[in-house]
């Protein structure tokens, strides 16, 4: 039991899990500040513009009886299809695939630049060689001298 204990202590502590407990956290806040915008601040005049319409508010009653909102009708007990709710939860999501998109496009670019300034300060004599005839510098891939035109050994 104790060697179990042991295992678990050190792959909570390895900077993997531990990255992506941080990663989970800050998406779920992330998520939180995305659901406020939609219906706090997109939805309301959107919704003003379309004739003063609550979006969080459309939904179709199968209870057959009316209700004033949304709200009142899942307090009675109301079988509802919730409209406007799942309208609100696509532009969650659309806005949070966007913004996941840039992120991973800028990391992305950011990669290739690091690997391009990896690849520079490289030394020559790792991407080149010499032609055993000519002497001539050429890429360590080819099979023939391009200045001399010689067959190279492999």
């Amino acid at each position: 039991m104790n060697k179990i204990l042991k295992e678990f202590r050190e792959f909570v502590l390895r900077g993997n899990v531990i990255d992506m407990a941080i990663g989970i956290i800050v998406g779920a806040s992330f998520g939180k500040i995305v659901s406020s915008l939609v219906s706090d601040v997109l939805m309301p005049p959107l919704g003003l513009i379309l004739g003063k319409v609550d979006f969080s508010n459309i939904y179709i009653n199968l209870s057959g009886k009316s209700y004033e909102s949304l709200s009142a009708a899942k307090a009675a007990g109301a079988a509802t299809i919730n409209i406007g709710v799942f309208l609100n939860n696509i532009i969650d999501f659309t806005i949070i695939a966007f913004a996941l998109f840039f992120t991973i496009k800028q990391i992305n670019i950011l990669r290739k630049q690091a690997s391009k300034e990896e690849a520079a300060s490289k030394p020559e004599e790792h991407t080149k060689k010499q032609c055993p005839y000519c002497f001539f510098d050429i890429p360590v891939e080819a099979s023939k001298c391009g200045h001399c035109s010689s067959e190279l050994k492999i």
